[in-house]
Protein backbone atom coordinates (compact mmCIF):
# COMPACT_ATOMS: atom_id res chain seq x y z
CA UNK A 1 0.00 0.00 0.00
CA UNK A 2 2.98 2.32 0.88
CA UNK A 3 4.86 2.02 -2.69
CA UNK A 4 0.56 2.44 -4.22
CA UNK A 5 0.63 5.74 -2.50
CA UNK A 6 4.40 6.60 -3.16
CA UNK A 7 3.31 6.21 -7.15
CA UNK A 8 0.94 7.93 -6.81
CA UNK A 9 2.10 11.18 -5.36
CA UNK A 10 4.48 11.27 -8.61
CA UNK A 11 1.43 11.12 -11.17
CA UNK A 12 -0.24 14.14 -12.91
CA UNK A 13 -2.86 15.14 -14.23
CA UNK A 14 -4.54 17.95 -16.33
CA UNK A 15 -8.28 18.39 -15.94
CA UNK A 16 -10.59 21.06 -18.19
CA UNK A 17 -13.89 22.43 -16.50
CA UNK A 18 -13.09 22.85 -12.85
CA UNK A 19 -15.30 25.71 -12.09
CA UNK A 20 -17.99 23.49 -10.35
CA UNK A 21 -19.59 20.13 -10.87
CA UNK A 22 -17.97 17.12 -11.97
CA UNK A 23 -14.18 19.30 -12.85
CA UNK A 24 -14.27 20.59 -9.27
CA UNK A 25 -14.69 17.41 -7.52
CA UNK A 26 -12.61 15.62 -9.46
CA UNK A 27 -9.75 18.30 -8.95
CA UNK A 28 -10.28 18.30 -5.33
CA UNK A 29 -10.07 14.33 -4.61
CA UNK A 30 -7.26 13.78 -7.02
CA UNK A 31 -5.15 16.36 -5.27
CA UNK A 32 -6.68 14.67 -1.76
CA UNK A 33 -5.39 11.43 -3.24
CA UNK A 34 -1.70 12.79 -3.91
CA UNK A 35 -2.29 13.45 -7.92
CA UNK A 36 0.04 16.64 -8.75
CA UNK A 37 -3.61 19.21 -10.14
CA UNK A 38 -3.35 21.14 -13.05
CA UNK A 39 -6.64 22.48 -12.70
CA UNK A 40 -7.95 24.60 -16.04
CA UNK A 41 -11.09 26.86 -16.20
CA UNK A 42 -12.60 29.40 -18.89
CA UNK A 43 -12.78 32.47 -16.72
CA UNK A 44 -10.22 34.04 -14.98
CA UNK A 45 -12.33 34.43 -11.75
CA UNK A 46 -12.36 30.88 -11.61
CA UNK A 47 -8.86 30.21 -11.87
CA UNK A 48 -8.14 32.80 -9.28
CA UNK A 49 -10.82 30.43 -6.81
CA UNK A 50 -8.75 27.67 -8.32
CA UNK A 51 -5.59 28.94 -6.77
CA UNK A 52 -7.37 29.59 -2.80
CA UNK A 53 -8.56 26.18 -2.74
CA UNK A 54 -4.43 25.40 -3.63
CA UNK A 55 -4.59 24.80 -6.98
CA UNK A 56 -2.17 25.01 -9.72
CA UNK A 57 -4.69 26.92 -11.69
CA UNK A 58 -4.52 27.74 -14.98
CA UNK A 59 -6.97 29.46 -17.26
CA UNK A 60 -7.88 27.61 -20.64
CA UNK A 61 -10.19 28.66 -22.96
CA UNK A 62 -11.75 25.57 -25.01
CA UNK A 63 -12.64 27.41 -28.12
CA UNK A 64 -9.22 29.40 -28.13
CA UNK A 65 -6.11 27.64 -29.47
CA UNK A 66 -3.85 30.43 -28.00
CA UNK A 67 -5.04 29.90 -24.55
CA UNK A 68 -4.91 25.84 -25.08
CA UNK A 69 -1.20 26.35 -26.22
CA UNK A 70 -0.64 28.78 -23.38
CA UNK A 71 -2.15 26.26 -20.64
CA UNK A 72 -0.42 23.39 -22.09
CA UNK A 73 2.91 25.37 -22.47
CA UNK A 74 2.86 26.47 -18.91
CA UNK A 75 2.20 23.00 -17.06
CA UNK A 76 5.12 21.09 -19.59
CA UNK A 77 7.60 23.38 -18.21
CA UNK A 78 6.73 22.79 -14.43
CA UNK A 79 6.35 18.99 -14.71
CA UNK A 80 9.58 19.51 -17.37
CA UNK A 81 7.85 18.30 -20.54
CA UNK A 82 5.95 15.31 -18.48
CA UNK A 83 2.04 14.61 -18.04
CA UNK A 84 0.26 11.24 -16.70
CA UNK A 85 -2.98 11.72 -17.79
CA UNK A 86 -5.39 14.51 -19.08
CA UNK A 87 -9.08 14.50 -17.89
CA UNK A 88 -11.44 16.39 -20.86
CA UNK A 89 -13.91 17.69 -19.29
CA UNK A 90 -15.05 20.99 -19.64
CA UNK A 91 -18.24 21.40 -21.66
CA UNK A 92 -21.74 22.92 -21.69
CA UNK A 93 -25.49 21.88 -23.43
CA UNK A 94 -27.15 23.79 -25.99
CA UNK A 95 -30.95 22.95 -25.60
CA UNK A 96 -32.79 23.67 -28.71
CA UNK A 97 -34.63 22.01 -31.84
CA UNK A 98 -32.57 20.88 -34.60
CA UNK A 99 -34.63 23.09 -37.05
CA UNK A 100 -33.89 26.03 -34.44
CA UNK A 101 -30.06 25.65 -34.41
CA UNK A 102 -28.27 27.80 -36.38
CA UNK A 103 -24.73 27.43 -37.90
CA UNK A 104 -23.31 30.34 -35.51
CA UNK A 105 -24.74 28.24 -32.48
CA UNK A 106 -23.96 24.84 -33.45
CA UNK A 107 -20.27 26.23 -34.06
CA UNK A 108 -19.77 27.33 -31.00
CA UNK A 109 -21.75 24.22 -29.28
CA UNK A 110 -18.49 22.33 -31.12
CA UNK A 111 -15.88 24.82 -30.17
CA UNK A 112 -15.84 23.82 -26.90
CA UNK A 113 -17.19 20.41 -26.78
CA UNK A 114 -15.55 18.63 -29.50
CA UNK A 115 -12.42 21.18 -31.28
CA UNK A 116 -10.79 22.28 -28.44
CA UNK A 117 -10.99 18.68 -26.93
CA UNK A 118 -9.03 17.32 -29.64
CA UNK A 119 -6.46 20.09 -30.07
CA UNK A 120 -5.86 19.91 -26.66
CA UNK A 121 -5.37 16.29 -27.23
CA UNK A 122 -3.23 16.21 -29.73
CA UNK A 123 -1.07 18.46 -28.00
CA UNK A 124 -0.40 15.58 -24.96
CA UNK A 125 -0.36 12.82 -27.11
CA UNK A 126 3.54 13.40 -28.15
CA UNK A 127 4.68 14.18 -24.91
CA UNK A 128 2.98 10.37 -23.27
CA UNK A 129 4.27 8.67 -26.88
CA UNK A 130 8.11 10.15 -25.28
CA UNK A 131 7.21 9.32 -21.82
CA UNK A 132 5.89 5.97 -23.00
CA UNK A 133 2.84 6.04 -20.83
CA UNK A 134 -0.09 8.36 -20.56
CA UNK A 135 -4.26 8.08 -19.68
CA UNK A 136 -6.60 9.42 -21.82
CA UNK A 137 -10.05 10.32 -20.37
CA UNK A 138 -13.26 12.20 -22.14
CA UNK A 139 -16.01 12.42 -20.36
CA UNK A 140 -19.10 11.82 -22.58
CA UNK A 141 -22.50 11.24 -21.88
CA UNK A 142 -25.41 8.78 -22.04
CA UNK A 143 -26.33 11.55 -25.06
CA UNK A 144 -23.00 10.46 -26.67
CA UNK A 145 -24.94 6.90 -27.68
CA UNK A 146 -28.38 7.92 -26.78
CA UNK A 147 -29.94 11.21 -28.81
CA UNK A 148 -33.04 12.82 -27.04
CA UNK A 149 -35.25 15.62 -28.87
CA UNK A 150 -34.31 19.57 -27.97
CA UNK A 151 -30.56 18.58 -27.21
CA UNK A 152 -29.79 18.01 -31.03
CA UNK A 153 -26.20 20.15 -30.63
CA UNK A 154 -25.60 18.40 -27.34
CA UNK A 155 -25.64 15.05 -28.53
CA UNK A 156 -23.67 15.99 -31.99
CA UNK A 157 -21.47 17.09 -30.39
CA UNK A 158 -20.88 13.87 -27.80
CA UNK A 159 -21.77 11.28 -30.14
CA UNK A 160 -18.63 13.43 -31.81
CA UNK A 161 -16.48 12.72 -28.99
CA UNK A 162 -17.34 9.23 -28.92
CA UNK A 163 -16.33 8.62 -32.20
CA UNK A 164 -12.96 10.46 -32.10
CA UNK A 165 -12.07 8.34 -28.31
CA UNK A 166 -12.84 4.81 -29.82
CA UNK A 167 -10.85 6.45 -33.38
CA UNK A 168 -7.90 7.03 -31.10
CA UNK A 169 -8.29 4.09 -28.64
CA UNK A 170 -8.05 2.28 -31.47
CA UNK A 171 -5.02 3.98 -33.17
CA UNK A 172 -3.36 3.76 -30.16
CA UNK A 173 -3.45 0.34 -29.37
CA UNK A 174 0.33 -0.10 -30.02
CA UNK A 175 1.07 2.53 -27.75
CA UNK A 176 0.92 2.61 -23.46
CA UNK A 177 -1.85 5.54 -23.88
CA UNK A 178 -4.99 4.37 -23.17
CA UNK A 179 -8.33 6.29 -23.68
CA UNK A 180 -11.04 5.89 -22.09
CA UNK A 181 -14.66 7.53 -22.14
CA UNK A 182 -17.12 8.26 -19.53
CA UNK A 183 -20.69 8.33 -20.01
CA UNK A 184 -22.69 9.69 -16.99
CA UNK A 185 -25.83 10.81 -16.90
CA UNK A 186 -28.04 13.29 -14.70
CA UNK A 187 -25.20 14.58 -12.23
CA UNK A 188 -25.72 17.35 -10.02
CA UNK A 189 -24.21 20.80 -11.06
CA UNK A 190 -24.44 23.98 -12.50
CA UNK A 191 -25.03 22.11 -16.13
CA UNK A 192 -28.93 23.49 -16.52
CA UNK A 193 -28.10 26.58 -15.52
CA UNK A 194 -25.33 26.40 -18.13
CA UNK A 195 -27.82 25.23 -20.93
CA UNK A 196 -30.27 27.80 -19.81
CA UNK A 197 -27.73 30.71 -20.33
CA UNK A 198 -27.07 28.76 -23.40
CA UNK A 199 -30.96 28.29 -24.90
CA UNK A 200 -31.60 32.25 -23.96
CA UNK A 201 -28.50 33.19 -26.65
CA UNK A 202 -28.93 30.97 -29.03
CA UNK A 203 -32.51 30.04 -29.38
CA UNK A 204 -35.42 31.99 -30.50
CA UNK A 205 -38.27 30.29 -28.37
CA UNK A 206 -41.01 33.10 -29.07
CA UNK A 207 -40.90 32.05 -32.82
CA UNK A 208 -40.54 28.82 -33.03
CA UNK A 209 -43.09 25.78 -33.80
CA UNK A 210 -41.76 24.30 -30.76
CA UNK A 211 -42.57 27.40 -28.23
CA UNK A 212 -44.78 24.82 -26.13
CA UNK A 213 -42.25 22.30 -25.52
CA UNK A 214 -39.58 25.33 -24.75
CA UNK A 215 -41.98 26.60 -22.11
CA UNK A 216 -41.78 22.97 -20.33
CA UNK A 217 -38.67 22.90 -21.11
CA UNK A 218 -37.55 25.83 -19.69
CA UNK A 219 -39.32 25.42 -16.22
CA UNK A 220 -37.09 22.49 -16.06
CA UNK A 221 -33.81 24.39 -16.58
CA UNK A 222 -35.08 26.91 -14.20
CA UNK A 223 -36.03 24.27 -11.35
CA UNK A 224 -33.99 24.26 -7.93
CA UNK A 225 -31.93 20.77 -7.16
CA UNK A 226 -32.01 17.98 -9.22
CA UNK A 227 -34.89 17.83 -12.15
CA UNK A 228 -33.93 14.30 -13.73
CA UNK A 229 -34.77 11.14 -11.95
CA UNK A 230 -31.44 8.69 -10.49
CA UNK A 231 -29.75 12.04 -10.38
CA UNK A 232 -25.80 11.29 -9.00
CA UNK A 233 -23.53 13.49 -7.37
CA UNK A 234 -20.27 14.07 -9.04
CA UNK A 235 -18.49 11.57 -6.91
CA UNK A 236 -19.92 9.11 -8.81
CA UNK A 237 -17.95 9.94 -11.71
CA UNK A 238 -15.15 10.32 -9.54
CA UNK A 239 -15.25 6.53 -9.00
CA UNK A 240 -14.84 5.81 -12.70
CA UNK A 241 -12.58 8.53 -13.33
CA UNK A 242 -9.83 7.17 -10.40
CA UNK A 243 -10.17 3.11 -11.97
CA UNK A 244 -9.66 4.76 -15.49
CA UNK A 245 -6.55 6.57 -13.73
CA UNK A 246 -5.51 3.28 -11.86
CA UNK A 247 -6.34 -0.30 -13.03
CA UNK A 248 -3.49 -1.81 -15.08
CA UNK A 249 -5.85 -2.10 -18.10
CA UNK A 250 -8.56 0.79 -17.86
CA UNK A 251 -11.93 0.16 -19.75
CA UNK A 252 -13.21 1.61 -23.10
CA UNK A 253 -16.28 2.99 -21.78
CA UNK A 254 -17.72 3.82 -17.76
CA UNK A 255 -21.42 4.11 -17.11
CA UNK A 256 -22.26 5.76 -14.20
CA UNK A 257 -25.99 6.22 -13.38
CA UNK A 258 -29.06 4.17 -13.97
CA UNK A 259 -30.32 5.41 -17.06
CA UNK A 260 -26.76 4.89 -18.89
CA UNK A 261 -26.91 1.38 -18.04
CA UNK A 262 -30.75 1.07 -18.77
CA UNK A 263 -30.07 2.98 -22.21
CA UNK A 264 -26.67 1.18 -22.56
CA UNK A 265 -28.54 -2.11 -22.46
CA UNK A 266 -31.70 -1.09 -24.24
CA UNK A 267 -29.98 -0.11 -27.04
CA UNK A 268 -28.35 -3.48 -27.68
CA UNK A 269 -31.95 -4.97 -27.80
CA UNK A 270 -34.28 -2.75 -28.86
CA UNK A 271 -35.67 -1.86 -32.36
CA UNK A 272 -34.95 1.93 -33.83
CA UNK A 273 -38.23 2.31 -33.69
CA UNK A 274 -38.77 0.93 -30.08
CA UNK A 275 -35.91 3.13 -28.90
CA UNK A 276 -37.04 6.34 -30.37
CA UNK A 277 -40.41 5.88 -28.55
CA UNK A 278 -38.72 5.07 -25.44
CA UNK A 279 -36.41 8.35 -25.30
CA UNK A 280 -39.39 10.37 -26.91
CA UNK A 281 -40.96 9.69 -23.25
CA UNK A 282 -37.69 9.70 -21.53
CA UNK A 283 -37.28 13.59 -22.16
CA UNK A 284 -35.84 15.11 -18.71
CA UNK A 285 -34.11 17.90 -18.71
CA UNK A 286 -31.06 17.75 -20.47
CA UNK A 287 -28.35 17.23 -17.88
CA UNK A 288 -25.30 14.67 -19.06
Amino acid sequence: MKTQITELATKSILITGCSSGIGLCVAKNLKTRGYRVFATARSNDDVAMLKEEGFEAFQLDLTDSNSINLAVDKVLSLTGNHLDALFNNGAYGLPGAVEDLSREALRVQFETNVFGWIELTNRIIPVMRQQDYGRIIMNSSVLGFAAMAYRGAYNASKFAIEGFSDTLRIELKDTAIQVSLIEPGPISSHFRKNAKKAFDEFIDAENSPHKKQYEAMERRLNKPGPAAPFTLPPEAVLKRVIHALESKKAKARYYVTFPTYLFGYLKRFLSTRLMDKLLSKAGGDGER
